[in-house]
């Protein structure tokens, strides 16, 4: 099976740097404007033809420059910046944590597909409420996931691990 939690690391090029840099609270807070901004680029073909791919473009870039705008944090106790790094122990070492929180991050993946059939349904058919409906059913069950990946942060320090890229937390 692919793995796409990797494919998705790969994909946005993400090294130890971007990843500590990623961690910032803002980094995390603004990243969730990445898919409305994407809809909304996707949708203005309505109004600018061919010329949306100047938004589809920027809303790309925004995607990948996200992780790298922020500076890392000094703090690794905010819930935002525990998520990142939940994620990156989730990454690198996925056979050592839980089963529960595997199950979960992989169940929570799973659960964001049906939003992105309703998001790509209101984009194909340009229904804006649609559109708005399928990211709210894709988005929320990333929020989910972050909160699982700081909660999986948590249990891993707790547990002696040291988090990839970040030596002990």
């Amino acid at each position: 099976m692919m793995d796409v939690w990797r494919g998705a690391e790969r994909l946005m090029g993400m090294d130890d740097a971007a990843w500590a840099r990623h961690a910032s609270p803002a980094s995390v807070w603004s990243r969730f404007t990445v898919l409305p901004l994407l809809a909304l680029a996707v949708y203005s073909r309505v109004w600018f033809g061919a010329w949306a791919l100047v938004p589809i473009g920027l809303a790309l870039a925004w995607t990948w420059a996200n992780p790298r705008l922020f500076a890392a944090p000094p703090r690794l106790d905010a819930w935002p910046t525990r998520a990142v790094l939940g994620e990156r122990v989730f990454l690198v070492h996925r056979d050592r944590i839980s089963a529960h929180h595997r199950r979960a991050a992989v169940l929570l993946t799973w659960a964001s597909l049906p939003g992105a059939a309703v998001l790509g349904w209101g984009l194909w058919a340009l229904w804006p409420a649609w559109t708005a409906f399928g990211v709210v059913l894709t988005v929320l069950p990333k929020a989910w996931f972050c909160n699982r990946m700081a909660w999986l942060h948590d249990d891993w320090i707790a547990a002696g691990g040291a988090v990839p890229g970040r030596g002990a937390a």
